[in-house]
């Protein structure tokens, strides 16, 4: 199974939008950084995320394994139904 890699040009709100699937919404901004919320499994999960043009790749891999994490899949899964064209 092909999984598809990791955008490297993602910008914050790109981000945000494609989280939207997973029901996180922006619930802050402050300084360079959002923070988005999910309730899930009745559970509130955060993420905080840089307000770049471009999140690096590292940042990002860190979120996704978050997330990952939060959602009780594995990150190839999750990087296939984020990243899909």
């Amino acid at each position: 199974m092909l999984v598809p890699k990791i955008l490297r040009d993602i910008s914050r709100r790109e981000l945000a939008k494609l989280l939207k699937k997973y029901g996180y919404e922006i619930n802050r901004e402050t300084g360079s950084h959002i923070r988005l919320v999910s309730k899930f499994r009745d559970k509130e999960y955060k993420i905080t995320v840089p307000d770049h043009h471009s999140i690096k790749i590292g940042t990002l891999n860190n979120i996704l394994n978050d997330l990952a994490d939060c959602l009780k899949i594995e990150k190839k899964e999750l990087i296939k139904e984020l990243f899909k064209k």
